[in-house]
């Protein structure tokens, strides 16, 4: 199940048996890649948004009091430098670069590569490019070389969950990620307040311009902005809205909220798609106005695009 924003792959899926090595056959990398979490004391906060210009179909609302127990979370997604670092340990090959192709943007395409790739149907700014992956972000000829400290992107949930394995962590539930999102600002529509752009000033990477003909932003070639850009928010966390989707833990639903746990909720126990949480750059408020922190969407585990990255958690004591 595609989201409106990110198309989808919708393969059949091979259920995966992930194994945590013991921490003391875990590589350097790996252990530092745990080590850089910030830790959260956790409690309560509320959760969701019923504001009018959302999207009720995605379960935003209602708001509703949750608790979350202490934690650790990453305070930037990971970034291609890290994944490079999984990947050489492991050997790990991901899942677009077993289909042979991932979602890329037109508008970050050569001419000749857009030619090539097959448009989405309704959404035909999406074009499937043989040969895209994490490695070549806009196909064949790219590369993530200059983009070391950008946001890993074309990977899948089940991706992400071998790279939680690798580096001893795991992906923060819905409710961790908005609680940690929040920063601390009880119900803002933003990381950092109410206001999209505060004294004319930039806060995140999303869409500018015309969309999907013109990006103006300051962003408009790559796409994706390095991981650690613009403030972060009062927990220490970088760009928890814009620049990429981030995978969590929960299967998705658009209502199991609304009647299920207000302590440590963790989804439904079956689904269909993963919780997408933060928007990205391809956001823009004529299209998809979910770089709000309360904004969700979803997509199937197998599915990878130029905009889907992923940020880590842990149990508190996990690593200590």
């Amino acid at each position: 199940m595609p989201s409106c924003c990110t198309p989808g792959h919708g393969h059949d899926l091979v259920a995966l048996t992930i194994t945590r090595p013991p921490a003391h056959v875990r590589s350097p990398a790996a252990l530092r890649a745990e080590k850089q979490l910030l830790s959260l004391s956790g409690g309560r906060f509320l959760m969701g948004t019923d504001v009018p210009d959302g999207f009720p179909a995605d379960g935003e609302g209602p708001v509703r009091e949750v608790t979350v127990g202490a934690f650790r979370i990453a305070p930037t997604t990971v970034t291609n430098a890290q994944f490079a670092s999984f990947v050489k340990d492991t050997g790990y090959v991901t899942e677009a670069e077993e289909f042979g192709f991932s979602y890329v943007v037109d508008a970050f395409l050569p001419d000749h590569v857009a030619r090539a790739s097959q448009a989405v149907p309704g959404t035909p700014w999406w074009r499937a490019v043989s040969g895209a992956s994490w490695r070549r972000p806009t196909g064949p000829g790219s590369s993530f070389a200059d983009r070391q400290n950008h946001p890993v992107v074309h990977v899948s949930w089940n991706d992400a969950q071998a790279y939680c394995v690798w580096s001893g962590t795991r992906l923060p539930t819905e409710a961790e990620w908005e609680y940690a999102a929040r920063g601390g600002l009880e119900q803002a529509r933003y990381p950092w307040g109410n206001q999209l752009a505060p004294g004319g000033r930039d806060m995140c990477n999303i869409w500018q311009g015309e969309f999907p003909v013109r990006n103006t932003g300051p962003h408009a070639r790559t796409g994706t902005a390095p991981a650690k850009s613009y403030r972060p928010n009062g927990y220490g966390l970088y760009n928890t809205v814009g620049n990429v989707w981030e995978w969590c833990a929960d299967w998705f639903s658009p209502d199991f909220h609304r009647t299920g746990p207000r302590q440590d909720p963790v989804g439904p126990d079956t689904g269909t798609a993963r919780v997408m949480r933060g928007g990205s750059h391809m956001c823009h408020d004529s299209y998809c106005n979910r770089y709000r922190v309360a904004a969700r969407s979803s997509n199937t585990p197998d599915s990878s695009t130029g905009n889907i990255g992923f940020r880590v958690a842990a149990d508190a004591g996990d690593g200590r």
